[in-house]
């Protein structure tokens, strides 16, 4: 298992751009995006200057259905 940097919301949403991933829409401060083909859905939360916790990474990495190394391949 890869050990994930720590990133902001901003650098996510770019990373799953390049996986494919459009914005559906936000709400407040949660973005959600939706993968066109696969329908595969993520929220990640832009707080500006946050960065965000491993565990929801990982969580946000999960539900947009790419591995840890997949993801950092995007970054």
């Amino acid at each position: 298992m890869a050990k994930l940097p720590a990133l902001t919301a901003r650098k996510v949403v770019r990373a799953l751009h390049r996986a494919g991933f459009v914005e559906d829409r936000q709400k407040g401060s949660h973005l959600m995006l939706i993968h066109p083909e696969t329908k595969a859905r993520t929220v990640v939360p832009v707080h500006p200057g946050r960065t965000i916790k491993d565990p929801l990474l990982r969580a946000i990495i999960r539900d947009a259905n790419l591995s840890a190394d997949e993801f950092i391949e995007l970054l």
